[in-house]
This record gives C-alpha cells, sequence and structure tokens, in this order.
C-alpha cells in the first residue's frame, strides 16, 4: 500500500467504526434492545461497548503496525494512525456511559 492510502487508514477506520457503532445504536433503540437483558447491563449497552471495544483494539493495531521511522512519509503515516486511535477513543467513549435511547418519544 502507498504512504498517502497507509496515511488515511487511521482516519478511515475511525469512520467506518463510528458509522458502524451509531448505526448499531439507531437500530437497538429501534428493535427495543434497552429493555433486554444482557451478560452486563442492557443488549443495548452490551452491544456498543462490544463494537466500542472492537474498534479500540483495530486502531491499537493500525497504530502498533505503523511505521517508526524518521522520514517524512512514516512520520505522516504514525501521525495518521494516532489521529485514528484518538478519534476512537474519545468521539465514540460515549456510548459507555450516556443514555441510550429516548423513552420520551
Amino acid at each position: 500500500m502507498k504512504w498517502p492510502l497507509r496515511t488515511l487508514l487511521g482516519p478511515l477506520f475511525w469512520a467506518a467504526a463510528f458509522s458502524l457503532i451509531y448505526a448499531a445504536h439507531g437500530l437497538g433503540c429501534a428493535w427495543g434492545w434497552p429493555a433486554q437483558p444482557a451478560p452486563i447491563a442492557d443488549l443495548q449497552r452490551f452491544t456498543l461497548f462490544a463494537l466500542w471495544l472492537v474498534a479500540l483494539a483495530g486502531a491499537g493495531t493500525i497504530l502498533l503496525l505503523s511505521p517508526d521511522g524518521e522520514s517524512r512519509e512514516e512520520t505522516l503515516v504514525r501521525a495518521g494512525a494516532w489521529i485514528g486511535f484518538v478519534s476512537v477513543t474519545l468521539t465514540l467513549f460515549p456510548v459507555v456511559g450516556l443514555t441510550t435511547c429516548d423513552a420520551g418519544s
């Protein structure tokens, strides 16, 4: 893979994980997952938390596989991996503790 594509791998992974987790959120609300029991909490929270952990593992793998060299290309690839990892961590963290569905509608 060329370095420009490798540079975008972290942010693209974040975009895919973000889309998947919030699609699962919408489906879970529509299908009544908050009322279903799961090993930890309800099915909605359990599913979203599990998907977040998988996304963290994927972003972490991309980060670990990024090059350690000092060239401009290697530095950009590593920066893209860090951007993806931090984005997955911070923007998807709310699935851990926030209320998942609006019960008032």
